[in-house]
């Protein structure tokens, strides 16, 4: 095998998908400046207070050129430097109320950063989505207002130019981190199975071939040999079962494979049936629920003995998911599970029924002597709020 072949493949880095976003703001900050400072030197020697006015037109354009660097960057764009953006942008407009007079103010003249202002929705909506976006178009909206003391059709228009563009650039802004998450994990599993076939190529030129044969020798030995070539075998069928398993993954909501983590119990004793495509449930779910199982094939091997067979299957029915274990054991006579309980051996009631109960779950038990058993478990895809203080969140 070559080197190439052994090398991992590196996993790409995915642009964000709202860098667009964040030049066409920045674009539009430095023509706003422009235009305010135009009207600056128009309007400047008419101002009640012009030394005022200078502040505020180096504040902009300081201001400006340093936001524009950061934002260039995707590690440059931090909430905490959005929000101060917020800040000075409102209180560089704030300061039109004490530099401009009042005839001016009445009159409808530029205030001191013009269209400047409407720059903080654009950089709030390109970082948070519609809902910020919308809020500060309603803020800057009622600043504007309010800096005016008065309501006409010009007022009115004014605001719905700040909440609607806001809304629009929003969720443009929430499409594209949708997809750029999307892609994420596409590209996060394209690398995993890549990853995954190159072991598996690896495992199936050493390890596997090694366990197929110490099987096939000692079954023709027989003796303590083939015990040998049992165990080899079952080693095989799990080792096998693990490279086919789907590449696990950590999607940012806290959701886990099922269907992934169950391939994995295949064994030779143990059949495993999983859908086709992932099966997507809340990362405690997943756990319990392979835990569950796992307990379950331990009590076939247990109590039926090596030789008896399971079966398990995953449902996949959209607003919850069923698993079924079953086996072709000698199955449970009536009252064995309650006179168990009696006695203080707790081992199903706990480490089964409860495991589902605290999924918000139910469960049904279907078994004869002599016909087997099979446990039928039924978990919401929801949380429980018993699930959520498991993992520390409040109810």
């Amino acid at each position: 095998m070559s080197s190439e072949q052994e090398a991992a493949p590196p996993l790409r880095r995915v642009p964000d998908g709202r860098t667009h976003l964040w030049r066409a703001h920045n674009i539009f900050r430095v023509v706003t400046l422009c235009y305010a400072i135009i009207w600056f030197a128009v309007l400047v020697d008419d101002y009640q207070r012009p030394w005022l006015g200078w502040i505020a037109i180096v504040t902009m354009t300081v201001w400006t050129p340093y936001t524009i660097w950061r934002y260039r960057h995707r590690s440059g764009r931090t909430n905490r430097l959005v929000l101060l953006d917020q800040v000075v942008v409102t209180v560089v407009f704030a300061t039109s109320e004490f530099t401009l007079t009042d005839e001016q103010m009445l009159g409808g003249l530029p205030t001191l950063t013009t269209l400047w202002h409407s720059s903080m929705i654009t950089a709030a909506a390109a970082q948070w989505g519609m809902l910020g976006g919308g809020i500060s178009g309603v803020v800057a909206a009622a600043g504007h207002t309010l800096a005016r003391g008065y309501i006409d059709p010009n007022i009115t228009m004014d605001a719905l130019l700040m909440v609607g563009p806001g809304l629009l650039i929003g969720l443009a802004s929430d499409t594209a981190r949708r997809s750029t998450e999307r892609l994420t994990r596409a590209l996060r599993a394209e690398a995993s199975t890549a990853e995954r076939e190159r072991l598996a190529r690896s495992i199936h030129d050493s390890v596997l071939q090694v366990l197929a044969r110490v099987r096939r020798r000692g079954t023709e030995l027989g003796g303590e040999a083939a015990e040998l070539a049992r165990l080899a075998g079952e080693q095989e069928v799990a080792l096998r079962a693990l490279v086919a398993a789907s590449p696990a993954e950590s999607p940012d909501d806290g959701s886990a494979d099922l269907a992934g983590a169950l391939q994995v119990l295949n064994s030779g004793q143990a059949q495993v049936s999983v859908p086709a495509t992932q099966v997507w449930v809340p990362a405690v779910v997943s756990r319990e629920l392979t835990a569950l199982v796992r307990e379950a094939l331990e009590n076939v091997e247990r109590h039926a003995g090596p030789d008896a067979g399971a079966w398990v299957l995953l449902e996949d029915l959209g607003d919850e998911v069923v698993v079924s274990v079953r086996d072709n054991g000698p199955g449970i006579p009536d009252g064995r599970l309650g006179t168990a309980e009696s006695e203080g051996r707790m081992g199903v009631a706990q480490s089964i029924r409860g495991r589902v109960h605290g999924l918000g779950g139910t469960i049904s038990l279907d078994t004869a002597p002599g016909e087997g058993t099979e446990w039928e478990v039924r978990v919401p895809r929801t949380e429980t709020s018993r699930t959520k203080r498991r993992k520390g969140v409040a109810s």
